[in-house]
């Protein structure tokens, strides 16, 4: 059926004039290639190649433009990382520049201005004036793992042997924290993590905050938030030896964008700070305005002692991660240089000069176009037009915090039955969406969409329109191929 609302189509909204696709024989060639040499992430291949291939050769504004000249809506940010949208002429004109002086040098002992910069902007932004010292690396997963090195070893330099003994982190079922071996050693998600176990060290996982499918059985408001006390417990089993809770604050992404009550968060930080933990907040995908506030432990007063950055650091331009550390913890690692207190670790394109621009440009967009006001204007636009995803036959929840939405779908509502894997409805609705215009992305049989903070009213129309239309014919579709 047609969506509930009038939307514009695409065709009177992207950037591209009168598009044109490849030619047919470079087309050709570059799809040959893509079958034949690359390898894609958390994409089964076999699948892939039977598969409409996709090669997006332009960007411009909120848009993408692919290898046929069929302009497509960027609904999940090019995997959340783009916050002001394509080809931004401030943010082009920055890295331009920096180019013109400096493309990169290493951080391993000599400096350079776009990194001294940006790490005072993020430390003048950070959720917390405890929050001083910024080490950069170059992803999610990397900024997460050295959170959890830097944590490790802040207690190993400590004086007291007690403090020393503190070698557990305490994480959530459902977390993904990234996929380097020391980010999926604190994640929670079966099949991406399971099959590592014997490569990983041991975490205690507490029950994750996940209300439509609460693994107590309880339900808001009268839960009381029971699920934090699982966290309470994680503690209490390893008295005097955790080292930090590490948690995604307030959305729990990969897993399908699950959103828990702040209440949630601020308990489970109280019960670090009673243990003596430290808090280390993943806000790689929930920072800079995803979820309406620069960061979304702002929302539930909370204040970490490690906060790892990325995605939209560097505005989607190019790839950058930081860790943010307290005073007390880099004061940690000071010592003679025979003591070796130093942090051995480092990445050759550590705070790259032309990423460390963007990301300074990124932030001067936040001041001087009140990016922070769009992006809760945009949450509220987008809350409007999910409202008739609820009532349809085949939503069982519909989840959102600030722009970061997620939509599951299940074969039975009333039992929240989940469609079988074999159906792949997720890929199959968005596959029909993306001829339609429109960029979204399945996690299982949940619709992820986390646009552009740039998104205007019509885009965000659009966005939400085809995804149900979509929605709809391909669930009327498995209704008729399942008995449904």
């Amino acid at each position: 059926m047609p969506a509930p609302f009038a939307f514009r189509p695409a065709a009177d909204l992207h950037p591209f004039g009168d598009p044109r696709p490849l030619p047919e024989a470079e087309a050709a060639r570059l799809l040959e290639l893509d079958r034949r040499v690359l390898w894609k992430p958390f994409t089964q291949m076999r699948d892939y190649v039977g598969e409409e291939q996709v090669v997006i050769v332009e960007g411009r504004g909120n848009w993408l433009l692919d290898h046929r000249g069929r302009p497509l809506l960027d609904g999940v940010s090019s995997l959340w990382v783009n916050v002001h949208g394509h080809r931004v002429p401030e943010v082009d004109a920055a890295v331009a520049a920096q180019l013109g002086r400096l493309a990169h040098s290493t951080l391993l002992g000599p400096s350079h201005p776009a990194a001294i910069e940006l790490a005072a902007e993020l430390v003048a932004r950070a959720p917390s004036p405890r929050l001083s010292r910024v080490f950069y690396s170059d992803s999610g997963s990397t900024a997460v793992e050295i959170a959890v090195k830097m944590a490790f070893q802040y207690w190993k330099q400590q004086p007291r042997e007690s403090d020393r003994a503190r070698d557990v982190f305490v994480t959530l079922d459902n977390a993904y924290h990234g996929d380097t071996l020391g980010s999926v050693s604190v994640g929670g998600i079966s099949l991406f993590h399971g099959l590592y176990a014997p490569l990983l060290f041991r975490a205690e996982r507490a029950t994750s905050p996940s209300c439509y499918r609460c693994p107590l059985g309880r339900s808001l408001p009268g839960c009381g938030i029971a699920c934090a006390d699982d966290v309470e417990r994680a503690f209490a089993a390893h008295p005097g030896r955790v080292a930090a809770l590490v948690v995604e604050p307030l959305v729990q992404g990969a897993a399908g964008i699950l959103v828990y009550p702040d209440e949630f968060l601020a308990r489970a930080a109280r019960i670090a700070r009673d243990h003596g933990a430290l808090l280390i907040v993943d806000e790689v995908a929930t920072g800079f305005g995803r979820t309406g506030t620069m960061w979304a432990c702002e929302q539930a007063g909370v204040e970490p002692d490690l906060l790892c950055a990325a995605k939209g650091i560097g505005a989607g331009y190019l790839p950058l991660a930081a860790t943010l550390a307290t005073e007390a913890i880099y004061d940690a690692f000071l010592g003679a240089h025979e003591d070796f207190r130093t942090f051995f670790h480092g990445h050759s394109f550590t705070g790259n000069p032309l990423a460390c621009a963007a990301g300074l440009a990124s932030l001067r967009l936040f001041d001087e176009g009140r990016v922070l006001e769009r992006a809760r204007a945009l949450g509220g636009r987008l809350g409007e037009r999910l409202a008739p995803f609820r009532d349809h036959p085949r939503v069982g929840d519909v989840r959102r915090r600030g722009v970061m939405v997620g939509i599951e779908l299940v074969r039975d509502r009333g039992t929240k039955e989940p469609y079988p894997p074999a159906a792949k409805v997720g890929q199959r609705v968005v596959a029909r969406a993306r001829e339609a215009g429109v960029l979204a992305r399945p996690l299982g049989p949940v619709l992820v969409l986390n646009p552009p903070l740039s998104l205007t009213d019509d885009e965000a129309d659009l966005l939400c329109g085809v995804l149900y239309e979509a929605m709809d014919a391909v669930t009327l579709e498995l209704d008729g191929e399942l008995g449904g």
